[in-house]
């Protein structure tokens, strides 16, 4: 299976990188936080597991965290943009 990776570092949230990996079709493989609240970023992980990028971005994006004016599932939302547009790594 053909995959597109990013590692992607974080602005303004208490997590400080993601990394994604989706396959040729946008369908989200797996996703891993660095930093942030373990046991929340490992739900969004599995909750988003298996699902396209767009559906996620549609879902997610603009979540806000307190009185940022981002969140890391905004973040993994920016993340997804760019994995997104990325070509496969054959």
């Amino acid at each position: 299976m053909a995959t597109k990776h990013i590692c992607y570092e974080t602005h303004g949230t208490c997590s400080r990188m993601i990394d994604v990996t989706c396959d040729e079709n946008n369908i989200i493989q797996q996703v891993f936080f660095l930093g942030g609240c373990n046991g929340n970023l490992q739900g969004i992980g599995q909750l988003v597991k298996g699902q396209h990028i767009d559906n996620v971005i549609r879902k997610i994006n603009g979540i806000r965290c307190g009185t940022k004016n981002t969140s890391c599932p905004d973040q993994l939302c920016r993340a997804l943009e760019i994995l997104k547009e990325k070509t496969v790594d054959d």
